[in-house]
């Protein structure tokens, strides 16, 4: 019986030693999951610290460029106009007379563009009339005079709440149309977005050629990919996604981004 008795007891010591190994292996992996994932969270904070840091750092400079544009460049044009205009060109020949006056075109077309860029490149219209306006009067700018047929539908549900996230969803538009004039040779563009709850889905179809969601995914890490790279950093403060899809009817790039809207 004290033999029985004692080989119960052992077993009993071994199975709560094994117990105890067991809950301490298992304590110690949750604390190291515990501490990694506490280190992804730091890591995924101090990443969109970083790009939230380069993104304001890149519109304190568009601002500064375009203040600079705006109040010397301009002025500086301004001035050299009414030099130019100041000249009597009655005395002038008739040859003189016709640089005289492409001159002055010329210089009509820089202070035009000059200001442009100014605009374009400064967010006061979409801080005073939101992101919808923006993006009209933008896509408005863009077709001025050109072979491109661009047309907006936008949903005028969505109202600006922050101001930050919408000047980035802005700058995204902007840097995608600019890439459709320059490689897509598309003739047909249309900007469109749809307000569900609290989500924003922003499209940009038109019927030329475009990236591939692959390309995409490699040349934002290139060099040469600079505004794709922004175009992500962007998506990734907004938490956010991005999608090139190529199909029969045409190219679609879709913007899909969580808000808080005048709705919730």
């Amino acid at each position: 019986m004290d033999v029985t008795y004692l080989v119960i007891v052992g077993i009993g010591v071994m199975l709560l030693m094994v117990v105890s190994i067991l809950m301490a292996v298992i304590f110690n992996q949750r604390k190291k999951n515990q501490h990694r994932t506490a280190l992804e969270k730091l890591r995924e904070q101090q990443q969109n610290q970083l790009i939230e840091a380069a993104v304001k750092s890149e519109e304190q400079e568009r601002h500064r460029i375009a203040e600079t544009l705006h109040d010397e460049v301009g002025a500086i044009l301004s001035s050299a106009k009414l030099h130019l205009l100041g000249i009597k060109t009655g005395v002038l020949d008739e040859k003189d007379q016709k640089l005289h006056e492409k001159g002055r075109e010329l210089l009509n077309d820089v202070i035009q563009k000059v200001r442009s860029i100014s605009h374009n490149l400064h967010s006061n219209i979409l801080k005073e009339f939101g992101l919808n306006e923006a993006i009209r009067h933008f896509v408005r700018k863009v077709a001025e005079g050109s072979v491109l047929n661009a047309s907006t539908e936008l949903d005028d549900n969505y109202q600006t709440i922050n101001p930050d996230k919408d000047i980035s969803m802005y700058r995204m538009v902007q840097e995608l149309i600019n890439n459709t004039l320059k490689y897509a040779n598309a003739t047909e563009l249309m900007i469109s977005s749809v307000l569900t709850g609290n989500e924003l889905d922003l499209v940009i179809f038109h019927n030329g050629d475009g990236l591939t969601q692959e390309q995409f995914e490699e040349l934002r890490y290139q060099k040469e990919g600079l505004g794709l790279k922004n175009i992500q950093n962007r998506i990734i403060l907004l938490k956010g996604s991005i999608y090139f899809t190529d199909g029969d009817e045409g190219y679609r790039i879709n913007i899909h981004v969580p808000v808080k809207s005048n709705q919730s």
